[in-house]
């Protein structure tokens, strides 16, 4: 449904895409993950006919996004990092007046704006002003916005920035529904763990280009094995299960951490160290999160809002 190609952007003579290849299926969720300055939100401008690229190709549902941008339009939506709500009109009001700029008739806008509304679990608040809404109220009706010609590609450009997690987990549920209906998502965001919870794939992108890409499982598997943490009760018991698991590594304190690969590998290291009499106070079993893969592939640790 996306198909991006050779993709470049610079801007006075700096380099900000320099060749981004994307695929994106018909009804599946594509996560564009980047640190500050690598032009994740470059990307997006231009899949989304807001910037012309300097080389590439890029064709949305088979509509090439330079010539044949009213063609792209009538297919995509879009939520930005800003709501683009007035909040001085009620829900109802918003959505109504958004159809009707997309050139729906009075009966046909009213009738989408009630489907909405219900759709988006917004109707208790439709007759209120937006500026009485809480932050995820407003993002479910900014998504319910960019849904009101029915679009079958959604661009999610940091849909749940600024939310606390009650809010943010509702957002989550909401793009769910959308997904079920068969819509196409590209989403970027700043939490890796919201990408690990909707996305099919995740592509990395890295000084303007895809370092990575494949679904969250595969790209976790890419950075290591899980890790069995080990907290001992005494130094003695620290002491003998260092010898005892000669391949782990020392953490803080009494902390041992063994690579594991599943439940025998688990079983094998606590019978060892209950024949060897080392007395384990507690333990924990760390898989590899998408944390590690970013921090692995771009040695940065956070992620922010790129350009």
């Amino acid at each position: 449904m996306i198909e991006v190609s050779g993709l470049r952007k610079a801007f006075g003579g700096r380099e900000v895409l320099g060749g981004v290849d994307l695929t994106v299926e018909r009804g599946s969720v594509v996560s564009l993950l980047g640190p500050n300055g690598a032009g994740k939100s470059t990307t997006v401008r231009i899949l989304t006919t807001l910037l012309a690229p300097d080389a590439g190709t890029v064709r949305i549902g088979g509509f090439d996004v330079v010539r044949q941008v009213p063609d792209v339009r009538r297919i995509i939506g879009v939520t930005g990092q800003q709501t683009g709500v007035d909040r001085l009109l009620t829900g109802y009001e918003n959505l109504v007046l958004m159809g009707r700029l997309f050139r729906l008739g009075t009966a046909a806008a009213r009738r989408r704006a009630s489907d909405l509304l219900e759709r988006f679990d917004l109707t208790e608040a439709a007759g209120r002003p937006v500026k009485t809404y809480s932050g995820g109220l407003e993002r479910r009706l900014d998504l319910a916005i960019s849904m009101i010609t029915a679009p079958p590609v959604l661009f999610l450009d940091e849909p749940t920035t600024g939310l606390d997690p009650r809010s943010r987990a509702g957002v989550w549920e909401t793009v769910r529904d959308l997904l079920s209906g068969g819509v196409t998502v590209l989403l970027t965001t700043q939490y890796l763990e919201e990408a690990d919870e909707l996305a099919d794939r995740v592509a990395v992108i890295d000084g303007g280009r895809v370092v990575a890409e494949g679904t969250p499982a595969s790209l976790k598997q890419r950075v290591g094995s899980e890790r069995l943490d080990l907290t001992f009760a005494t130094a003695e018991a620290f002491e003998v299960a260092r010898i005892v698991l000669d391949e782990a590594h020392t953490g803080e304190g009494l902390v041992l951490s063994v690579p594991v690969d599943g439940a025998r590998d688990v079983r094998e290291v606590l019978e060892r160290l209950d024949r060897a009499g080392a007395e384990i106070a507690d333990l924990a079993l760390t898989r590899p999160s998408l944390d590690d893969v970013f921090l692995s592939l771009t040695g940065s640790p956070t992620i922010g809002a790129a350009r």
